[in-house]
């Protein structure tokens, strides 16, 4: 049987630590959903979620081989009815603080009494941890150079902007 897990996030836009969290999923599990996710307490997005859904796929080609990941978006109803519906039994979660964490744990918590899936938190490269997609966009827009931070598809659309 597969193992497969789920990396959901808003991913607006996606930037190098989604990557590093995605690459080590992927070689902790054998097939990885990454999954764009509407999130309601979140600003309007900057790009919309089939272009995020471009902009990862991109990213992962210009990463080069990561694994079985397939990427796609999911903007209605309970993430673990998207867990059940392609045999998901792992969220994994990137968390940079411990702020993160408390954010995240009601929901891990949740999860798996609605549905049986387990969360994995997975930490950052350390320097790598101080990034947001929400500083990458304040950054971008007022001129400042992202382009450590994120892969070169990513810079080239937020400079498009």
């Amino acid at each position: 049987m597969t193992q497969i897990a789920v990396v959901p996030g808003s991913f607006d836009p996606v930037t190098l630590g989604h990557l590093d969290v995605i690459r080590r999923a992927a070689q902790i599990f054998e097939q990885v959903h990454v999954l764009v996710v509407h999130n309601p307490d979140k600003k309007p997005a900057m790009f919309e979620a089939g272009e995020r859904v471009r902009l990862i796929r991109a990213s992962l080609e210009e990463l080069g081989e990561v694994g079985d990941v397939r990427v796609g978006e999911w903007t209605a109803g309970l993430l673990v009815d998207y867990c059940r519906s392609v045999g998901a039994t792992v969220l994994v979660k990137g968390v940079r603080s411990g702020e993160d964490v408390a954010y995240e744990t009601p929901m891990a918590i949740m999860n798996r009494h609605l549905a049986d899936v387990e969360t994995v938190f997975l930490l950052p490269d350390a320097g790598r941890s101080h990034v947001s997609s929400s500083l990458i966009r304040q950054v971008s827009s007022l001129g400042g150079d992202v382009t450590p931070y994120v892969p070169r598809v990513v810079a080239a659309a937020l400079a498009a902007r």
